[in-house]
């Protein structure tokens, strides 16, 4: 018999760090689903944040994210479109020559107030 896996579930919250590599400072910060934040020149728009129970022998959380990168001008290029996962951050990362991204966690919340109450 083969054993059983639980289903993802889905959160309202990613949380990410950045790496600035001019600076080498990182940043961590929680972002809602479907929110767009800005770190340095890069929007990121997370769609869908989900973790496994811990026995879960799976890729355990992963976040399916959008990635902009704004230019000068104020134009914006889609770099980034694709799952990431906080197990293997080096599994799909956002190719950029001065941030670095990855997922740390999903939570079900965040002391950051909703977009929509800011």
């Amino acid at each position: 018999m083969a054993p059983v896996q639980a289903q993802p579930m889905a959160n309202p919250v990613a949380t990410f760090a950045g790496l600035d590599k001019i600076t080498g400072r990182i940043t961590r910060f929680d972002v809602y689903i479907d929110e767009t934040v800005l770190f340095g020149a890069l929007e990121l728009t997370p769609r869908a944040c989900y973790d496994r129970p811990s026995s879960d022998t799976l890729q355990r959380t992963s976040a399916f994210l959008e990635v902009d990168q704004r230019s000068l001008d104020g134009t914006t290029e889609r770099i980034f479109t694709g799952w990431m996962f906080a197990d293997s951050p080096a599994l799909n990362a956002v190719d950029h020559a001065v941030y670095d991204v990855w997922l740390i966690e999903c939570k079900t919340s965040t002391n950051v107030p909703p977009p929509d109450q800011r």
